[in-house]
């Protein structure tokens, strides 16, 4: 029964493509055939270049179609392990450098502060001129540097950074000269403030009075007004005068004019103190002496009119006011009391 239909259907398959005069093929199988009219039968047909041609580029771009689906997935979810270590090493880097540049900014803000201080506070302290600034700013010649890490990504940034890490360096090198010789002014603080002036060369319980201070004055023989230059102090002939501060006695003169007995010590650092008018020098020429020293008593000699004591203080060369260099020797009060004595009065001994 079922092999009758199937003929039926063949005949009638048949029937159909006679008609047409014509009938397409079809595959059974892997075989492909195809009606012959003319011979009524079905003949096998062989795959043209076409038919493989078209089989390879199809299966060229499955793979082709595979293959980019599987990349692009694989980078979405699966990076590779290398290329997202080398990322995260490149983050890294620049995260650090970024804090490079963040502490270099403070540091140069310290530099700059300690530059200040060095200069504004502790050389004027001694009495020393700021450090050159031509040594702080020293620069590094020769070739390009920086020539091997040029050309990438991050080279400027490293350059820049390079370079003001060189000038910090320049700097810090400055400073530690710098402080070096500041140490080297401490170590002799000590003997500088041994010699500078800071006593007064009478003994307070001595004085009779303060005849007149540092500044104009009615001079008591010539009777105009004249810049006296230096204090004077009233005590008894024979009163102590002592040395103001540690030095040398360069220069011992006895006139019978002028200062008269006088006599002249250098301490150093800028600093001579002369004392005049005296009775008695008990010190020689290229002495060494040391504060509160007595060298020579109080007199009335040369151009003077009442036993007193004339003092002076020299610095670079200049005359200046004895009475800012008292500060070893008197409390404020005193020191206060002493400036009202030089300043009401307005007639020198000398």
């Amino acid at each position: 029964m079922g092999k009758t239909n199937d003929c039926k259907s063949i005949g009638i398959w048949i029937l159909s493509c006679v008609n047409r005069r014509t009938c397409k093929s079809r595959y059974m199988g892997r075989v492909k055939y195809k009606y012959n009219p003319e011979s009524l039968n079905y003949e096998t047909v062989k795959p043209g270049f076409r038919f493989y041609m078209w089989r390879i580029g199809a299966a060229v771009l499955a793979v082709l179609i595979i293959s980019g689906v599987t990349i692009s997935f694989q980078n979405a979810f699966f990076e590779n392990s290398k290329v997202g270590e080398l990322r995260r090493e490149l983050q890294f880097k620049d995260h650090q450098l970024e804090q490079i540049k963040n502490e270099l900014d403070t540091l140069e803000v310290l530099a700059i502060d300690l530059q200040h201080k060095d200069d504004d506070i502790y050389r004027s302290i001694f009495g020393s001129d700021p450090y050159p600034s031509h040594m702080r700013q020293s620069g590094i010649g020769g070739a390009d540097r920086y020539r091997n890490i040029k050309g990438f990504a991050s080279s400027e940034a490293l350059i820049e950074t390079k370079k003001r890490i060189s000038k910090l360096e320049r700097a810090m090198v400055a400073q530690s000269k710098s402080l070096e010789e500041v140490f080297d002014l401490a170590k002799s603080r000590t003997e500088m403030l041994s010699s500078i002036p800071a006593i007064q060369p009478v003994n307070n319980k001595d004085l009779t009075r303060m005849a007149s201070g540092f500044g104009y004055r009615i001079h008591p023989i010539y009777k105009i007004r004249k810049l006296h230059t230096g204090m004077d102090y009233t005590a008894p002939v024979g009163t102590e005068i002592y040395a103001t501060g540690d030095g040398e006695v360069i220069r011992v003169e006895k006139k019978r004019t002028g200062y008269g007995l006088n006599v002249i010590i250098r301490h150093g650092y800028g600093y001579e103190t002369l004392y005049a008018h005296m009775s008695k020098i008990k010190v020689k020429k290229g002495q060494k002496v040391k504060r509160g020293e007595v060298i020579g008593l109080v007199g009335n000699t040369g151009t003077s009119v009442g036993a007193h004591l004339h003092y002076e203080v020299h610095k670079e060369g200049r005359k200046v006011n004895p009475a800012n260099y008292f500060f070893n020797d008197l409390l404020p009060e005193q020191y206060e009391e002493l400036l009202e004595k030089a300043q009401v009065a307005n007639q020198s001994l000398d």
